[in-house]
């Protein structure tokens, strides 16, 4: 991994110690959150606040968040950090899954984006200080899509407070539909008179070690966090400054079918099914699904290990001044960096779908027990690719608001700001990028899908027990550059009139404006067959290394019949040798043009109005606040994308689509949305408390789905192409929610509760398909060339035979470029469509406002203190349901919920003198995480429950000197994914628990 580093790791670590200690972020001890029933953004307070809170720790942390609960308008949930610079959990995201109906999804071992309520992350809106924050994500092979917040961007140190609104009220910014989660940073003016502190930890990430030692990055590496905040003598001046930065070296072992399935009726005899009862090969089916049955086959099957290295800072500045006693302004920029580099190596077999024999699972859904695909004579490729991705997330935000008593009865709030978040490629190679390598003496391949961990055994020609160098070169190649930066502008005036009565009524104008631009390009060989000869590429260049063992925590594994090899091996060295083959330096770095490039503005406008009263001379006191939003947003989208010329038959199953130069094309949308919201609470006694909320929100479409233009899939296949256009007139979701909630708070930081939820949503966006031949793109499949090899003795599935038939009969006709045979005597080259030969069909997909649904749940919570023995627990769980779940039985298109799930928390904690225990256990059940996998099809696929536990333990040394142990993923759990059946495995990935061992020194 050495190769992939930017920054000597001695020059970066001092840079960021300077960085930390010279310009640290914001944060208090534990100060007293602004109420939840805050106007976010402004400072308003209701007229119940939150008591100060003067106990820090586990047990001060949990106390102020049941305080953040009890008194909210609404139901809000929220955590806040038990001491200056101490989080209750490393990463924001671990830290939300501890609220009730908050799940999480991992990305690289750690927490990444979150699901509330069986509402997925791009439906849940972040704000930062009470601003829309932007975020950007990029993918591997395309434009990102989505609007969802990373947390794992974010540091922990700097930030104060979380808050989870679930119900909506009409002084809430809208964009989410399962709740809107305001990140807090504290004031100086909050907390007056001088703090600082700084910490070190060191990290060791265990499944650094579980990688093969050319991948491995250091054992320990450093996070520093320094914290500073002072205030003026007469409290009209304050400065906080934070900062933080991380290095983190680990990596992780992956398994499964990345290119997904393809699902068949049992009666089906279309490309790719098993034989039909007395067909050739039929006799090699055992326990055959039945004519009504379901069943899949894989595309391929791959094994990689991979080597990442990150480095993380955050630093945030804010200064504040009160010219007068009821004026208060607050200047704040947030800055954050999150670089990520990852090397891998790996080894996958292809299935072109010839003669096969396979075992199957009984039942309605069958999967596969054995696949194999039957290759003699052995002259089909064993694929040992490797690839490289660097990326560079930067997000920045600059704001500035102004606090203002009018009087006793009336205060007003201005706020302003601007955000920006770019992610892209940190890398002259691109953002992800890809080498194939391969060696053409495959025989057959047997796959034993049983277990949690398929086992391959492999045939090999020529005599050969293992890899062999001396045959091996490269294949196609793919250097990719993904972009995105979404920009906010964003301006807020917000008011608060309290009447005699003490009624009090909000209200507020705003405006924000969104600018999303997500580019991609693709430098794509599809020299499958081989570029040059492996004589072009030293032997040294290939290490075989075994893999079996990075795989030990996985079911299945380590059985004596596997396949057990790899090559490694340095990307940049054999960057250079294949394009010295290929004679084109530039066909092996990235384009300076994109070649797709959608760019989308919103402009919305609001106002609102919330009034609301309490009645606490009643027998039982009632608190009310009704309000209604008014939203509207204009949607203007333009598209740049390639224009399609051609198509070619590169490979056995491999016909990409030759592009042109590329053109924009856009259109434009508008809606806009009356938001009405009501919450009541009932104190039905002192210590018992019954909520009932209505309200209706809003969550905007995808960035992609409201693109302009249209974009094709850049490999064809042999039944057709496929591709993708936006719809820039997509509306909202638009949810009505209904919550009720009864809490019983019956000691010291003690409380029950129960909440049940339900949301009805419109305009779910799903999928409408068309083929479409206008396009007029003429495929070689089923033309002049085509059929000749068919007239002289070539079956349709023998795609091998078809190919070499054309090349060695027509070479050198139109549309026929015969390269060099490959090492086993297999011609190479292009086969393109030509004029007369038929017009390829391409499936074009379009999103569309088309379904409605519903969906509801049950909210359980409990925490404890055993009195003053210093234990305690908390645990909560969440039970989701709706109607729309995937039917398994089904083949083609579905609409159904993404990310609903059951969930459940345990946390268990001992806090007493110098010493601080917590072990925190963390459950989510299985869910549907997609409803298209690598294949493209509308296939399912299901992330299985899983379960994590973490630990932390801290001693006090003194009263400025803590040290902490941490212990993340402690018993080593492994995520896996499948498909329609358990047996058609996705991925399953081992990583390793994280260990980090720190000290915390306060000077004030």
């Amino acid at each position: 991994m050495r190769e992939t580093r930017t920054l000597p790791r001695t020059r970066r670590l001092t840079s960021a110690l300077l960085f930390a200690l010279s310009t640290p972020l914001a944060a208090q001890t534990a100060p007293a959150p602004q109420s939840a029933s805050t106007v976010p953004g402004s400072s308003q307070a209701d007229p119940a606040t939150l008591d100060t809170v003067q106990v820090s720790g586990i047990r001060g942390s949990l106390t102020s968040s049941m305080n953040v609960k009890r008194d909210a308008q609404g139901i809000v949930d929220g955590i806040v950090a038990e001491d200056i610079g101490k989080f209750p959990d490393t990463n924001l995201a671990e830290s939300l899954q501890r609220i009730s109906g908050v799940s999480i999804d991992r990305s690289l071992g750690e927490g990444s984006r979150v699901t509330v309520r069986g509402v997925g992350p791009d439906f849940n809106l972040v704000l930062l200080n009470g601003r829309q924050m932007p975020g950007a994500s990029i993918e591997e092979s395309n434009a990102s899509n989505s609007r969802a917040f990373d947390f794992a961007n974010l540091a922990s140190e700097s930030i104060s407070g979380i808050e989870v609104f679930k119900t909506s009220r009409a002084s809430t910014p809208t964009g989410g539909i399962g709740a809107t989660i305001n990140i807090k940073t504290a004031r100086p003016l909050d907390n007056p008179g001088m703090h600082a502190n700084v910490g070190l930890k060191g990290v060791h990430d265990s499944s650094n070690e579980n990688l093969p030692g050319r991948l491995q990055g250091d054992s320990l590496t450093p996070e520093i966090s320094g914290i500073f905040s002072n205030t003026s003598a007469d409290g009209r001046f304050g400065v906080s400054l934070s900062g933080s930065y991380q290095e983190r070296d680990f990596g992780y072992s992956q398994v499964g079918v990345p290119n997904g399935w393809r699902a068949f009726r049992g009666d089906s005899t279309a490309y790719g099914t098993i034989p039909q009862p007395g067909a050739p090969g039929s006799e090699n089916i055992v326990n055959r699904p039945g004519p009504n049955d379901i069943y899949s086959v894989p595309q391929n099957l791959n094994y990689r290990v991979v080597g990442v290295e990150r480095q993380r800072t955050n630093g945030q500045l804010t200064l504040q001044y009160k010219p007068l006693d009821n004026i208060t302004t607050t200047l704040d920029y947030t800055y954050s960096e999150n670089k990520i580099q990852q090397q891998r190596n790996e080894m996958s077999v292809w299935f072109n779908y010839g003669p096969s024999a396979s075992a199957w699972t009984k039942g309605p859904v069958a999967g596969p027990i054995t696949y194999s695909e039957i290759v003699n004579p052995p002259t089909s490729d064993l694929a040992t690719a490797g690839s490289q991705a660097a990326t560079r997330n930067q997000n920045k935000s600059l704001g500035f608001n102004v606090d203002w008593a009018v009087n006793d009865q009336f205060k007003l709030n201005f706020d302003i700001h601007r955000s920006t978040a770019e992610a892209g490629a940190d890398s002259p190679y691109g953002s992800s990028n890809s080498l194939g390598v391969s060696g053409f003496y495959r025989g057959t391949s047997v796959v034993d899908f049983s277990k949690d961990f398929p086992v391959l055994q492999q045939q090999l020609g020529f005599g050969l027990n293992g890899l062999d160098p001396s045959r091996t070169l490269v294949t196609g190649s793919a250097f990719r550059n993904s972009y995105m930066k979404s920009e906010i502008d964003q301006a807020q005036v917000n008011g608060d009139f309290t009447f005699e009565n003490y009624s009090q009524l909000k209200f507020g104008i705003g405006s924000t404006e969104v600018k999303n631009r997500s580019a991609f390009s693709n430098v794509q060989r599809d020299t499958w067959g081989g570029n040059g000869t492996a004589a072009d590429y030293a032997d040294d260049l290939w290490i075989p290394s075994s893999f079996a063992q990075y795989f030990d925590a996985i079911d299945g594994s380590g059985n004596p019949a596997q396949f057990n090899q790899l090559f490694l091996f340095d990307f940049e060295r054999v960057r250079q040798a294949a394009a010295q083959a290929a004679g084109d330096e530039s066909l092996y770095r990235i384009s300076p043009v994109f070649t797709t490039d959608r760019r989308v503005t919103e402009k919305s406008k609001n106002a609102y109005l919330q009034w609301g009263n309490s009645w606490d001379d009643l027998r039982v006191p009632i608190s009310l606040a009704a309000g209604v939003r008014y939203e509207e947003t204009k949607v203007q989208a333009q598209a740049l994308v390639p224009v399609a010329v051609g198509i070619d038959w590169v490979a056995n199953n491999e016909l990409p689509i030759r592009l042109a130069d590329s053109a924009f094309s856009g259109g434009s949308g508008k809606y806009e949305y009356w938001l009405p919201s009501l919450d009541l609470s009932f104190r039905l006694r002192e210590d018992l408390v019954l909520r009932g909320s209505y309200g209706e929100t809003i969550g905007r479409p995808g960035w992609g789905d409201i693109q302009g233009g249209q974009t094709l899939n850049q490999i064809g296949r042999i039944e057709g192409g496929s591709g993708q256009e936006g719809n820039p007139g997509l509306k909202p979701l638009l949810s009505h929610n209904i919550d009720l909630s009864l809490e019983w708070y019956y000691g010291e930081a003690s409380y029950a509760s129960v909440g049940f939820f339900r949301k009805n949503i419109d305009n779910y966006v799903g999928v409408t398909t068309r083929n479409d031949t206008s396009l007029g793109l003429h495929t070689p499949v089923g033309g002049a060339y085509w059929n000749q090899a068919l007239a002289n003795g070539c079956a349709t599935a023998d795609l091998t035979c078809i190919r070499n038939y054309i090349f060695r009969n027509f070479a050198g006709q139109p549309g026929v470029a015969r390269g060099t045979d490959d090492t086993n005597g297999n011609a190479t080259g292009t086969i393109s469509g030509q004029p007369g030969d038929p017009i390829a069909n391409f499936s074009i997909t379009a999103p569309a406002n088309q379904r409605s649904a519903s969906l509801d749940g049950w909210e359980f919570n409990v925490q404890h203190m055993f009195g003053q023995s210093g234990f305690g627990v908390s645990a909560n769980y969440t039970k989701v349901d709706s109607g729309l779940t995937y039917n398994n039985y089904v083949i083609g298109e579905q609409f159904a919920l993404e990310g609903l799930s059951d969930s459940a928390n345990l946390v268990g904690f001992y806090e007493k003198g110098q010493w601080q225990v917590r072990a925190a256990y963390n459950w989510r059940d299985e869910f549907l995480a997609a409803r298209f996998d690598g294949s493209g099809l509308p296939n399912p696929v299901y992330t299985e429950a899983y379960g994590q536990l973490d630990l932390n333990i801290g001693y006090k040394w003194t009263d400025n000197l803590s040290l902490s142990l941490e212990a993340i993923n402690l018993t080593n759990e492994i995520q896996r994914q499948h498909g329609r059946q358990k047996n058609e495995i996705i991925y399953a990935t081992q990583t390793g628990p994280r260990y980090m061992l720190g000290l915390r020194y306060k000077f004030w």
